[in-house]
């Protein structure tokens, strides 16, 4: 039976149930089957689903009966409040882009591809593999599965030119994310109460790991070309600042990718101070109209720290991510994430490994491309009709589009007034380490439903226009 089944059951059990006397018994498995037309599994299904809605209590050998109604009652939890004491890591709340919204919705917050644009076949054939091997049951070691380990090693290789020397397997850590390897870099290699460069706008999930390591942010301006390389280094002269946090290939949010004029002045920069750069190649698999060159393939002095994910590309089911580092770095870093999390789980590990080593894999990053250019361009197109007073630049890659609004508009109120009409947006005030430099929107080009595009931009626009009338 279909899982249409099941939620009929459900429907017509839910009806029965409000009227029922609590502890009243439900018609058995047999009887509910007859009823409804259904196998006994689908019933059973049903049955689990009101159970964890707190509607039936099963007993085993006994049957199934209406859940007593629980009463609530206020609860008083002001006594934590002397507990806890004042709060001592002000971190910034998490974004938009993370809400999790009704299908209903035009969902242009989203940070995530959606499941068509995923692997989806590949990783579920991974996953029945890796449940029968010895990485279902075993503890992996520290810093990964070696496998993994060297295919991270041997992919940034790939890009280094002939005179720099490929990192090797040992110089690799896995993560549980790309965000747990942030909070151990910054721990490692900054600490706290030690300044940090970022740039200004940059990945919230870089400012929220700032604000947990306790290190001090300090914001360096960037914008479709990257930072100035002068003002990054007045800023490690100002401040004694020892790490600097970039992402060179289509940033998040701007979508901005370094000219190799600007990456060659920064890399010279930090080699000057003697300073760490921490490489964030999140969107490494979303190149569209441009590859990605990563700036740690040509470095072998341990002066980046590349920091690799696979979370978006292959499942946010698969959170694993590959940092590269060399020397003491290295070793601290392997510290810091030992003393958060020991290991990574051995199947996620193993499932990555699978799904990136599948020839099916170049295949499915070729498709990916031509799919995120017609998304990125549908947007695009869409919001230059409807909402022709905003500015945006067409990214050579990435997951969405950074849209400059007109000045003096505000924003949250413009966010309230688009989901209101069934559209949610991203503020760009949350990717500013400090205050916005303007009115922006971050736009996901990579969500569901690319159909309802032109109807999100239409309502922006109109929002918009209502805002700025008054």
């Amino acid at each position: 039976m279909s899982d249409d089944s099941s939620v009929r059951i459900v429907a017509g059990l839910r009806d029965w149930l409000a009227t029922a006397e609590p502890g009243a018994r439900l018609p058995s498995t047999r009887a509910l089957a007859a009823r409804y037309g259904a196998g006994p599994g689908t019933v059973q299904k049903a049955l689990r689903t009101l159970t964890a809605q707190g509607l039936v209590e099963t007993r085993p050998g006994v049957g199934a009966f209406v859940r007593a109604v629980r009463v609530a009652r206020l609860q008083d939890y002001s006594w934590q409040t002397a507990a806890l004491g004042s709060r001592r890591d002000p971190a910034p709340r998490l974004p938009a882009s993370l809400r999790t919204t009704p299908n209903d919705v035009i969902a242009l917050h989203s940070g995530y591809p959606a499941r068509e644009l995923l692997p989806e076949r590949l990783v579920r054939a991974a996953f029945a593999r890796a449940a029968r091997a010895e990485s279902a049951v075993g503890r992996p070691p520290a810093a990964g599965l070696p496998e993994l380990q060297a295919w991270f090693a041997a992919e940034l290789g790939e890009a280094a030119p002939v005179r720099v020397a490929p990192p090797a397997p040992g110089d690799v850590i896995i993560f549980p994310g790309s965000q747990s390897g942030l909070n151990s870099v910054f721990r490692a290699l900054v600490g706290a109460g030690r300044p940090l460069l970022l740039e200004s706008p940059t990945y919230w999930g870089a400012i929220l790991a700032a604000a947990q390591a306790g290190v001090e942010v300090v914001p360096v301006p960037s914008g479709v070309a990257g930072p100035d390389p002068d003002e990054l280094a007045r800023a490690f002269e100002r401040t004694g600042a020892r790490a600097c946090y970039v992402q060179p290939n289509f940033a998040n949010p701007t979508g901005a990718r370094w000219p190799p004029d600007v990456a060659g002045r920064v890399m010279d920069v930090v080699r000057r101070y003697g300073a760490f750069l921490i490489e964030d190649d999140w969107a490494h698999d979303f190149g569209i109209s441009a590859d990605v060159v990563p700036l740690a393939a040509q470095d072998d002095t341990g002066h980046v720290v590349y920091l690799r994910s696979l979370t978006k590309s292959v499942s946010p089911a698969v959170r694993v991510a590959g940092v590269v580092a060399r020397g003491p770095a290295r070793e601290r870093i392997l510290a810091a994430t030992q003393a958060e999390s020991l290991y990574v789980s051995g199947l996620l590990q193993a499932v990555a490994l699978e799904v990136v080593t599948q020839p099916a894999w170049r295949t499915y990053r070729r498709g990916l491309r031509q799919q995120l250019a017609a998304r990125r361009d549908l947007l695009a197109g869409a919001l230059r009709d409807h909402v022709p007073s905003a500015h945006l630049e067409v990214p050579a890659g990435g997951l969405n589009l950074w849209v400059r609004l007109p000045e003096q508009t505000d924003v949250a109120r413009l966010a309230r007034d688009c989901e209101a009409a069934g559209v949610v947006v991203a503020p760009g005030d949350e990717w500013f380490p400090a205050e916005p430099t303007g009115p922006y929107l971050r736009l996901g080009y990579a969500g569901p439903a690319p159909g309802s595009f032109p109807e999100g931009a239409r309502v922006i626009g109109e929002a918009l226009a209502a805002q700025h009338s008054r």
